[in-house]
């Protein structure tokens, strides 16, 4: 059986960023303790599990922002941001609570927050290709002031309706569906051809989703490794599933099955950006033995 790994699997740059960032932390005794991560640093349970084993613990939002930084402020030294990113309101109340923060937030997200904030600011229409309640999302309608529209699926573009006296502005998550966007990006601007479309899905998911096209059309079974929380590596298994059937969604090796490969000749293996080596070489070695 031939067995190809998909060259842009596991960890792109801005979780490798992430986890580095944490690890030199934990490391770090002039870093004020306890350290948290606010939620989950990467949508990963092992590599949250990792993080833990250093020290780091995970810490979620609960109502407002304001309230959470009351309720935190003597019981937490540093606070992690995670590279999904998140809104504007954090470095104000942070430094207010006087609560440490460390930001691994992608570059490529912030750049979208930015561009968000900037057409904001310029009283622009922005239009936002993502779902919204993921957490990338979230952050980059907060950068908007919370005056964004979403479009997340075919049937929003069909209700999709602006002020047409205004810009309009579009920009995308950066893990969203290429096809997805593309198509919405023809629609909206043949609604709105002055609409301004910024393409800002990251060079590193856009490299992922058309090299899973094409294993998934000359490989006889596809096997996905990645969390069902994380959107980047569930739109891998969708986008390969729907060129060929026999693809697989797995977190890890234990739930591979031999009954997917009996008769296989050639198996494609890819991963989603926040999927740790360890998990795709253990993954990688079950199936060389089967």
């Amino acid at each position: 059986m031939e067995i190809t790994l998909s060259q842009y699997a596991g960890f792109c740059e801005g979780v490798e960023r992430a986890y580095d960032i944490v690890e030199k932390i934990a490391k770090d005794p002039l870093v004020k303790r306890p350290i948290f991560v606010l939620g989950s640093l990467v949508h990963n349970d092992d590599v949250v599990a990792k993080i833990e084993k250093m020290g780091v613990q995970k810490i979620h939002v609960e109502g407002p922002l304001e309230d959470f930084f009351e309720k935190i402020k003597n019981e937490v030294g540093t606070l992690v941001i995670t590279a999904h990113g998140i809104g504007p309101k954090i470095y104000e109340l942070a430094k207010k609570h006087k609560v440490d923060l460390v930001d691994t937030t992608c570059p490529r997200v912030i750049k979208v927050q930015r561009l968000a904030k900037a057409f904001f600011d310029r009283n622009t229409q922005i239009v936002i290709i993502g779902e919204k309640n993921h957490k990338e999302v979230k952050g980059i309608y907060e950068w908007a002031n919370k005056k964004a529209i979403f479009i997340e699926t075919d049937e929003d573009l069909c209700g999709f309706d602006v002020d047409p006296g205004k810009k309009i502005a579009v920009i995308s998550q950066t893990t969203q569906d290429q096809e997805f966007v593309d198509r919405a990006a023809a629609q909206i601007s043949k609604k709105y051809p002055q609409a301004e479309v910024i393409d800002s899905i990251c060079l590193t998911t856009h490299h992922r989703q058309t090299e899973i096209k094409q294993l998934a059309e000359k490989n006889d079974v596809i096997i996905a490794i990645g969390s069902p929380e994380s959107a980047n590596s569930t739109r891998l298994w969708e986008i390969s599933q729907r060129v060929n059937p026999a693809s697989y969604f797995i977190q890890r090796a234990s739930e591979l099955k031999s009954q997917w490969f009996a008769g296989c000749k050639k198996v494609a293996i890819t991963a989603g950006a926040s999927t740790p080596k360890w998990i795709i070489d253990e993954v990688l070695e079950k199936i060389k033995k089967y």
